[in-house]
């Protein structure tokens, strides 16, 4: 076997992760090339057979392992994609595995983790704790135990897909790439800097768990008291300490991404490229528009689509509030038949769609000086919802715009 992290090792780790994976071509993306003022590719990490990118890192580990660690069985801990990699590749390889899940994991995630053929234990908050718990369960069972990212030989597994974007993009400037603990930006950052020193790589992180851009500001692995962010598969306190070198020496910035920017992007590319994407996944969707525009050709990782049914619904739903296509505004009006009609007459004189009404007469003694009416609307952005609330305080009415209500 090749000594990992070298140019012959992502070759041989490439060749051995067709077995599994399935091709994710780049994709063009003219909404995002026109909305950053860069040329930007998406690779579409997402559409893996087990819904991410990390079955190459687990199967290529997996491949480097002997009969007798195989023979003992693995466990590993994971939020969710490193579980379903490592379920998916243990059973190509007839080995028994168990895995770690924090109990906040979406049960999507659990559920396809358990159908791949894994045992699976809920136990911790966050990733951090859940790993605490996989080396006590691989200490008292002698398990082998495979980390999701602190591995020179996952990383260099994950790493194939930078390769895989050279090979359809040789002129690529930017691999925008996301970190959670830092085995995809190990692999990645390191088979572009190998193979072109020219081309920058920019890693991101959600901004309630920056754990990497701590520990380089610092230049040493450091530990978040907490993280707080919906994007759950980077939610890791703690970057890898064997992976955190060559992340310091290859990835040339770390860029930070808010919840918020998320969401919109979590729209974008639904209505734009008809896919899902989870919210880790996104964090490079977001960052392309913080990049400078400059022409450049970009190479965006989508590095997993697992997100479930009641997170998407949150998650669409605000963000249809965020840009103003779901608004919901109060209005004081004196309890005289027809006031209802002229306020649903002026939203539909102005193409606002009433999809919910509360009409609360009790919120004044005086019901003839004051009956509150809440509508909510769906209008076609913000600039369309000033519009409608414009045309209220117009026609008489003191319109406030409240907490959208679903």
């Amino acid at each position: 076997m090749a000594e990992m992290l070298t140019l012959e090792a992502f070759e041989e780790a490439s060749i051995k992760v067709k077995d599994v994976t399935q091709e994710t071509k780049l994709q063009e993306s003219p909404q995002l090339s026109a909305a950053t003022g860069n040329r930007v590719w998406l690779k579409p990490e997402n559409l893996q057979r087990t819904g991410a990118y990390k079955v190459r890192g687990a199967y290529y580990k997996i491949s480097t392992l002997s009969p007798e660690e195989l023979g003992r069985g693995l466990i590993t801990a994971s939020a969710g994609n490193h579980a379903q990699g490592v379920a998916y590749a243990a059973s190509r390889a007839g080995a028994r595995s168990v895995v770690v899940m924090p109990t906040t994991t979406p049960l999507i995630k659990v559920e396809r983790t358990k159908a791949l053929g894994a045992e699976v234990v809920l136990a911790g908050d966050v990733y951090d704790e859940s790993c605490e718990r996989a080396l006590e369960l691989a200490e008292e069972q002698g398990l082998t135990f495979v980390h999701p990212f602190n591995d020179p030989t996952v990383a260099t597994g994950q790493g194939t897909i930078a390769m895989e974007i050279v090979q359809e993009l040789p002129l690529v400037d930017t691999i925008l790439v996301p970190i959670g603990g830092g085995g995809l930006a190990c692999g990645v950052a390191t088979f572009a800097k190998l193979y072109n020193p020219k081309i920058r790589v920019v890693g991101v992180e959600p901004a309630g768990a920056a754990c990497m851009r701590a520990s380089v500001e610092a230049g040493h692995v450091v530990k978040l008291p907490g993280a707080d962010t919906i994007a759950d598969g980077t939610a890791v306190l703690e970057p890898g300490d064997k992976v955190f070198p060559y992340v310091r020496d290859n990835v040339d910035e770390i860029l930070t991404v808010e919840d918020e920017e998320l969401i919109v992007a979590f729209l974008d590319m639904v209505e734009n490229h008809k896919m899902i994407v989870e919210n880790s996944g996104l964090l490079t969707v977001a960052a392309a528009k913080h990049l400078p525009a400059e022409g450049k050709r970009v190479a965006a990782i989508l590095s997993g689509g697992n997100m479930d049914v009641i997170t998407m619904s949150s998650v669409v739903q605000h963000g249809l509030i965020q840009r103003g296509r779901i608004f919901t505004v109060s209005v004081l009006l004196p309890d005289r038949p027809g006031m209802l009609v002229k306020v649903a007459s002026v939203v539909a004189e102005n193409n606002g769609n009433v999809i919910k009404l509360d009409h609360n007469q009790f919120v004044s003694t005086n019901r003839n000086a004051a009956v509150e009416l809440k509508v909510t609307i769906e209008a076609f952005g913000a600039e369309h919802r000033d519009q409608i609330v414009t045309a209220l305080a117009d026609a008489g009415f003191t319109p406030t715009v409240v907490q959208a209500q679903l």
